[in-house]
C-alpha cells in the first residue's frame, strides 16, 4: 500500500532535515521543526513516512512522558534520547531526528487551572538549551568534550500558542502550520482506500460529503467495513471461547476477506460516525451530574434576554458612554459590545469558517484588548465585512485576571 505524502509537508520537514546536516556558512538554522494543526490530520502519519522514504533514523518522545513524579526525570530523558540519535549519526552515517509529539498536551499551560511543574519548566528549558547549543548537550552529573553531531528535533502539536513563548521563537523553531488542501485529502483519502478499489470519482465524492472531518476520519470509516464480518466471528465461536480462540488456539489468527461495499454503504456509515460525534459535543454529562458550568459563558441572543456575564464573581464596574455606532452596524451587535464594555471587560473577534467551527478553531481577526466603544464598533464592523461567510463572534476578556468570560457569536453563515 502506497500512501500519499503532500508536497508542501515533505518540502518543509526534508527542508528542515537537510539543512540541519549541512554546514550552511553564515547561516543560523532553528534546530526545532514544529508542525502544528488541527487535531487529527495526519501530522505524525505524515512525518514517519517521509522518514521512511528519506532513510532517517527517528527516536521518538511522547507528549506522556514530559512529566514525572520525580523532577528532572523529562528532561534528562531529552537530553539521553537527543544523545542516543546523535551517536547513531556518528556510528551509522545515517541521518536521525528526535521526534517529539504532542508536545503542547505534555508542556504547555492549557488555562488558568492545569499545573505548571518544575518538570514542564525544565522541558522548555532544555529544549531551549539545546536549540542555543546542539553539539553540547550533556547528562546531568557527567560531562563529554567530545562535540555530538547536530540532531534535528521535530514536533507536533495543536496549539503551540500554550507554549513557553521564547522556546517558540523564529531562532530556535521553525514553525509548519498543517492544513491540507482539498486534493492533499482527496490523494490522502485514496491512499487509504486504494485496497478496496474505490475509483477517484467515488473517492473525491467521500471527501466532498464529510469536508468538516479530519483525515483520521476515514480511517476510522475504513475500519468499520469490517465490522460484519468481526461480529459474525464473535457469534460463531461464542463470546465465553472468543478469548481462547485468539489468544491460545493452534489455528492462529482469523483470516478475513476484503469486504465488497458500495459508495452508498460506505456514506452511511460515515453518517453513522459523525452522528456519534454530535452525540459527544451535545451530551455534556458532567455538567449535569456534577453541577459543573462550562468555563465559557454561553452565546446570548439578545442583550435584553442576556444574563449577568458573570454570577460568580462580578466584573470591576465601569463608566462608559456609548454614542450611536455606525449605522451598518446591527443593533443587536451594538447591543452585544455595549453589554461587554460596560461590565469593565475588553473585547477581542474572531472568526471561522464552517469547517474549523466544528472542532472550535477559531481564528483572531486581529483585535484584542478592545477598551473603547468607537475602536470595537469599527474593529467589529471590519471584521464583519472580511469574513461575510463565516462564524465572527465577541469574546469578552477580564483584565485583572486575564480569563474568558464570555463569547457570543454575532454572525453565522
Amino acid at each position: 500500500m502506497s500512501y500519499y505524502i503532500a508536497p508542501s509537508f515533505l518540502k518543509a520537514v526534508a527542508l528542515h532535515l537537510v539543512k540541519n546536516h549541512l554546514d550552511l556558512p553564515n547561516v543560523q538554522v532553528p534546530l526545532i521543526l514544529g508542525i502544528h494543526g488541527r487535531k487529527g490530520e495526519g501530522k505524525t502519519f505524515q512525518c514517519n513516512l517521509i522518514f521512511e522514504r528519506m532513510k532517517v533514523q527517528a527516536i521518538h518522545i511522547s507528549g506522556g512522558e514530559l512529566e514525572s513524579p520525580d523532577a528532572g526525570d523529562p528532561a534528562r530523558m531529552i537530553r539521553l534520547r537527543y544523545r542516543e540519535a546523535g551517536e547513531h549519526i556518528r556510528k551509522f552515517g545515517q541521518m536521525a531526528t528526535l521526534m517529539i509529539n504532542d508536545l503542547d498536551a505534555g508542556a504547555g499551560r492549557m488555562n488558568a487551572m492545569t499545573q505548571y511543574t518544575v518538570n514542564t519548566q525544565l522541558v522548555s528549558a532544555t529544549l531551549m538549551n539545546i536549540a542555543d547549543n546542539p553539539t553540547n548537550v550533556q547528562l546531568p552529573g557527567s560531562y563529554d568534550p567530545k562535540p555530538l553531531p547536530r540532531v534535528p528535533i521535530l514536533v507536533t502539536g495543536n496549539d503551540f500558542s500554550i507554549l513557553y513563548a521564547p522556546l517558540i521563537r523564529d531562532g530556535r523553531m521553525t514553525k509548519f502550520y498543517w492544513n491540507p488542501s482539498r486534493t492533499d485529502r482527496i490523494n490522502i483519502v485514496q491512499g487509504i482506500f486504494q485496497p478496496d478499489g474505490l475509483s477517484a470519482d467515488q473517492i473525491e465524492r467521500l471527501v466532498d460529503t464529510f469536508p468538516e472531518q479530519a483525515i483520521d476520519f476515514f480511517g476510522a470509516l475504513r475500519s468499520q467495513i469490517y465490522d460484519e464480518q468481526v461480529w459474525q466471528f464473535v457469534q460463531q465461536v461464542g463470546l465465553e471461547a472468543v478469548s481462547f480462540r485468539l489468544l491460545k488456539s493452534k489455528e492462529g489468527a482469523p483470516r478475513f476477506s476484503p469486504p465488497r461495499f458500495s459508495l452508498e454503504e460506505l456514506i452511511h456509515l460515515g453518517e453513522q460516525l459523525r452522528e456519534q460525534q454530535k452525540q459527544v459535543e451535545a451530551r455534556r454529562l458532567s455538567e449535569e451530574y456534577l453541577g459543573l458550568q462550562r468555563p465559557i459563558a454561553q452565546e446570548y441572543p439578545h442583550p435584553s434576554t442576556s444574563p449577568p456575564l458573570s454570577a460568580a464573581a462580578p466584573p470591576p464596574s465601569s463608566n462608559h458612554s456609548f454614542p450611536q455606532p455606525n449605522p451598518q452596524l446591527p443593533p443587536e451587535v451594538a447591543g452585544h459590545i455595549r453589554q461587554i464594555l460596560s461590565q469593565g471587560y475588553e473585547i477581542q473577534v474572531e472568526h471561522v469558517d464552517k469547517r474549523r467551527y466544528r472542532v472550535n478553531s477559531w481564528q483572531s481577526c486581529g483585535a484584542a484588548h478592545l477598551k473603547e466603544w468607537s475602536q470595537a464598533c469599527a474593529a467589529v464592523e471590519q471584521c464583519l465585512n472580511a469574513f461575510p461567510g463565516e462564524y465572527v463572534r465577541l469574546v469578552g476578556v477580564d483584565p485583572g485576571k486575564k480569563q474568558r468570560v464570555v463569547e457570543t457569536i454575532i454572525q453565522r453563515p
